[in-house]
Formats: structure tokens, sequence, C-alpha cells
């Protein structure tokens, strides 16, 4: 490969990196054809990109950017898949459905984290995207507003209904 194909490789990694901000790095050398590419396709239907890359490309690509990911580094070995997504936990929802363990979780960069090894799978799973954050929000601050809304219509009947009662008793 020529040196300009090389650094050509190495920003649209960067640029990659940058518009999705959350990355898993996988392993999938124990899939045969047929299971990558239904890997491919789950991936496609769930909004995730899935490339292969060579390990010193996408290293590279890593150090030219302002974050520092040396925590990732040592993962890069062997072949290496990249799940990139915009939500962060929707690729270990996916890698979960594989109950074998192919696939295999190498490393992950999720909400400015890092994630080292096939035990954090369960963790990042875990993770509560942005939305998922701002619907808990909404709800717990309309809760109160539900009750109180709630206490004042029952409230109401019950008053209501006190005064009926006594307006209709015979004297």
């Amino acid at each position: 490969m020529r040196k300009e194909d090389k650094g050509a490789i190495i920003s649209q990694l960067a640029d990659t990196v940058k518009q999705y901000g959350h990355f898993y790095l996988v392993d999938t050398t124990a899939m045969d054809a047929a299971s990558t590419s239904e890997l491919r396709r789950k991936c496609f239907n769930a909004g995730i990109k899935l490339m292969v890359v060579k390990n010193s490309l996408l290293h590279k690509a890593l150090m030219s950017m302002d974050v520092d990911f040396s925590p990732l580094y040592d993962s890069l070995k062997g072949t290496t898949s990249v799940m990139f997504s915009e939500t962060a936990n929707v690729p270990a929802k996916l890698l979960k459905e594989y109950k074998d363990g192919v696939p295999s979780l190498k490393a992950a960069y999720a909400e400015e984290g890092f994630y080292v090894g096939a035990d954090q799978l369960e963790a990042l799973a875990t993770i509560k995207s942005k939305n998922e954050v701002i619907a808990d929000i909404i709800a717990l601050l309309q809760s109160p507003a539900k009750n109180v809304v709630s206490a004042l219509q029952s409230g109401g009947n019950t008053i209501h209904g006190v005064l009926k009662t006594l307006g209709e008793r015979a004297e």
C-alpha cells in the first residue's frame, strides 16, 4: 500500500471516530463468512457502521486525535473490527445477542470512557443513551406535577361530595 493511500485511510478513520463518538473494538476471527455477513446486516439495521481495519492504521488515526486513546492501544492485536455508533449502548446490546462469545469485545470507547476486556460488555449494555437520560429526567419532573393535579382533583370531588350530602340532609 502506498504512503499516500495510508494517509488517506488514517484521516478517514479519524474523521469517522469524530463523527460517531462511540466505537467498539471487536475480535471477529472465529466467524465464518455467513456469520460475518449476518453480523454486518444486524449492524446496518441497528445503525452501526462495521469496519475491518488494519491495527497499525487505526493506531495512527487514534494517535492523531485530541483525545488520549492510549488505554485502547494494547487491544489492537490480531484481527480487529470496529463498530462505530452514535448511541453508546447499541453495539453492546448487539454483541450480547451472541451467546457463544463470538464476536468478542476487545475494548470500547463510549460516553468518554474506556472499557477494556470482554468482561466490560455488561457495563456497556447498561449505559443509558442521551435520549434515555432525557426521558428519565422528564418523567421525574412530571411525576410531582401529576401527583399535585391528582390530589387536587380527588380533593375537589371529596369536598363537593361532602357539601352535596350536607345540603341534601334533612333538618
